[in-house]
Parts: C-alpha cells; sequence; structure tokens
C-alpha cells in the first residue's frame, strides 16, 4: 500500500506573511502572533486535532540583514521546537517578502534567492535526517498579480504582471537547483491559488474566450515550472513535485461581476477543480490553504473537507488538507484583528482561546479522512506517486507558440514552445 506523503492528512499552517504595507512598513505575521515565543506550546496544540504536518515560513529580510550574511536563528529555533514535538514543517522559503536590499526585478534576484534557499537546506540537513518539505515561492500566480499587476503588494508595480511572474518562477527553480545539489532527500511543494471564472451573461458571445484564457491563467506558473510553457525559463517536469492548492470562498466569480457564491448555479464544486489539476499534472495533490473568517469558519471548512472527501472517492489521491492560517492575526493592510484561524491571539504564558465550532469540524473531519485515506490508497500502487516524477501528459487541445521576452535581459529562444490557451 502507498504511503501517505506528509505525517498527517490534517494539517494547520500558521501565518507567515512578511511583506511590506504601502505605507512602508514591514508586516510580520510570526512576530505579531507570537508564534515565535510559543511554538512549542503551538504545536502541541494542533496535535490535540490530529494535526502533525504544518506549513512554517522563513523571515527572509530578519535572516539577510546584510547581503549574504545569513543568520538562521529565527528558524531554527521553531525547527527545534517542532523536532522536540514530533511535529513535520512544510517550510515556506518565500511567503510574498524579501530583505529591503533585494531587488525583485533585478536579474541578479533569482540567484541570490538560490544561494539563501540552499543555505537553509544545508542548515537543516545538518539539524535532522528527515525528508525535507520546501515550498520555494508561494503563490507565485497571487504575487505577480497583486504585485506586479495591480500594485496593492510589495513591490507595488503595475502592468509588470508577467515580468514579476517569469521572475519568481526564475527564483523557484534557482532554489530547487540549489538544493537538489545538496541533497536528494527533499520534496518541493508548488503552492498555487486556484479559481473558477464564469461567463458574463451581459457580455457578448465572444467573451467566452477571454473568460477561458482567465480561468486558466492558474496553471501558468506550474506550467512555467515544469517547463511546458517558457522553457527558456529552465523548468522542466521532475521540478514539479508536490502540487499545494489554495482555494478560499473568494476564488470564484463572474468575468467582471460579482463573487460566486456556493448557492449560485455557476458555482463550480471543489472536487472538479481538484479532478482537473490531477489530470492535468499526474501529482499528488494536497489543499495547502483554505479557510475563512468569523462565524463562516466550521461551514466553509466542513465543504472544502467534505468536497476533498468527494475527490478521493472519485479515485484522486489526495495528501493532505490544511486549515490556514492556524492563528488568528493583525490584518494585512490594517491592524484589525482578523478572526480566521482556530486559535485566538496569545496570553502572556502562550495559551489561546479556541474556536469551538471550528474544533468540531476539525475532530469530525479527522475521523472521516483517516478511514477515506485508507481506504483509497488500497487501490494505488506505491511507485505510482512516490519521489519519482512520471512524465507530464501533455492535454491534446493545447496550442503552441513562441514566447516573448519581458525583460531586456531576457533571451528568446526562437525554437522553445510555450502554451497559448
Amino acid at each position: 500500500m502507498h504511503q501517505p506523503v506528509f505525517a498527517s492528512f490534517l494539517q494547520g499552517g500558521f501565518e507567515c506573511s512578511t511583506h511590506v504595507r504601502p505605507d512602508g512598513r514591514r508586516l510580520d505575521l510570526v512576530s505579531a502572533t507570537k508564534h515565535d515565543q510559543f511554538a512549542t506550546q503551538d504545536f502541541n496544540a494542533v496535535k490535540r486535532y490530529g494535526m502533525r504536518t504544518v506549513r512554517e515560513g522563513l523571515r527572509w529580510h530578519i535572516i539577510e540583514r546584510l547581503r549574504d550574511n545569513y543568520d538562521f536563528t529565527s528558524a531554527l529555533a521553531i525547527h527545534r521546537a517542532a523536532e522536540n514535538t514530533n511535529t513535520e514543517v512544510i517550510w515556506d522559503l518565500l511567503h510574498f517578502g524579501w530583505p529591503d536590499h533585494q531587488d525583485v526585478f533585478s536579474p541578479a534576484f533569482p540567484e541570490s534567492f538560490g544561494r539563501f534557499a540552499g543555505e537553509f537546506a544545508r542548515i537543516l540537513k545538518s539539524e535532522s535526517n528527515k525528508t525535507l518539505f520546501l515550498a520555494p515561492v508561494n503563490e507565485i500566480s497571487f504575487l505577480s498579480w497583486g504585485g506586479g499587476e495591480k500594485g496593492f503588494l510589495n513591490p507595488f508595480a503595475q502592468g509588470r504582471g508577467g515580468e514579476l511572474k517569469r521572475q519568481l518562477v526564475r527564483s523557484y527553480i534557482a532554489a530547487v537547483e540549489a538544493i537538489g545539489c545538496l541533497t536528494t532527500n527533499v520534496r518541493f511543494v508548488a503552492p498555487e491559488p486556484v479559481i473558477h471564472i464564469a461567463p458574463n451573461p451581459a457580455a457578448l458571445p465572444e467573451a467566452a474566450v477571454e473568460t477561458e484564457h482567465s480561468r486558466r491563467s492558474m496553471f501558468e506558473a506550474w506550467d512555467m515550472i515544469c517547463g511546458r510553457l517558457c522553457p527558456e525559463l529552465g523548468g522542466k517536469p521532475g521540478y514539479l513535485d508536490i502540487i499545494g492548492i489554495n482555494f478560499y470562498d473568494r476564488n470564484q466569480w463572474v468575468h467582471f461581476g460579482p463573487t460566486l457564491t456556493r448557492c449560485d448555479p455557476d458555482y463550480r464544486p471543489f472536487r472538479e477543480i481538484l479532478k482537473e489539476i490531477h489530470d492535468r499534472y499526474q501529482r499528488p495533490l494536497f489543499v495547502a490553504e483554505t479557510g475563512t473568517e468569523d462565524d463562516g469558519r466550521s461551514g466553509w471548512f466542513n465543504y472544502v473537507a467534505n468536497e476533498v472527501v468527494a475527490a478521493m472517492r472519485l479515485g484522486i489521491p489526495m495528501k493532505g488538507l490544511c486549515l490556514y492560517p492556524i492563528v488568528n492575526h493583525p490584518g494585512w493592510n490594517d491592524d484589525r484583528h482578523c478572526r480566521n484561524g482556530l486559535f485566538d491571539y496569545a496570553g502572556d504564558q502562550g495559551y489561546r482561546s479556541v474556536h469551538k465550532p471550528l474544533a468540531r469540524a476539525l475532530l469530525k473531519a479527522n475521523v472521516i479522512f483517516q478511514v477515506e485515506f485508507q481506504n483509497l490508497y488500497e487501490q494505488y500502487d506505491s511507485h505510482v506517486y512516490g519521489q519519482a516524477r512520471p512524465p507530464l501528459p501533455i492535454p491534446p487541445a493545447l496550442e503552441f507558440r513562441f514566447p516573448a521576452a519581458t525583460a531586456s535581459y531576457e533571451p528568446v529562444r526562437t525554437g522553445a514552445q510555450g502554451i497559448l490557451f
């Protein structure tokens, strides 16, 4: 029987965003939630709800205050707390933030990030001989859109989304190559948001093509990483390993229209999205982020959990479901109290109150998942989704084009194929 990728199916994510606000203040949610002070208590707390695997993030701006001068003390404190509590960590190496001396649009950025990632992997391997789970860059698509196209996230650029996406893909690849030179006992995670866009009934019929093009943009980062799209960036099939799927209640909408709710006839069941991604890539999948705020927390989690079970019954080998975040935190652009986690802010001794409806949903889901997980993997041979990355299937409906450079220093390989939807 195939063994699970992660130590536990049900997982929790500690909010690790470290981006810069529009007013210039840097947001450090690891510190703001006191998770850096109470990591041991936090890890023991999540275990009570069946979570032995968690997502954590490096704070690059703290680790590399001076160029190429690394101090991993902050990360090692959390790593050692995880080791002491038998907690498995999926590490985000870049979760929206970088040091002030780094220019994300610079040609030197990917190489610099690769050195940083490689050094962290080397340090971790010196501490433990366990398999490393590393997410080089979290949500390339969202950061490219928010920070490169719309200008509401660091680096606050507009009209440069394509350029930023390529830079982040280069950085992902540079990290994989740097780490791969150090160890083979590592799994790479590529977390990206998934969406659904329904046609606008008020639009002309030909707008349906644009709608579908926009919907399929969610595949671009994964396609670049595996070399299907823009292979001049250096992507290879083996670089796409474990696919993380980030899915929230705002991830479906009408094209140039309102957000869709689960009651809308155009709302696409999450199980169908999971199946499309699995059919496309044939890689291990897990829900890397999901959650919502306030009184909707338990209802939304129940919906996602039920859809994951439905996907497993369709034969899709899901590897986990991560509630994200696990701890309430201050708002990104203001200091409002975001009540979207299982636990609230910590007291002086690390105690956090629990959102009981969500706690009950987690405990119920964990029992169901264990049964479904056992039933599903009795149907699969272990070699299919093991460490070896099988060849990627190419959907027959894809068309091909020659990719164009988006930066003056980027070469154009006129013989390279990319994908045009």
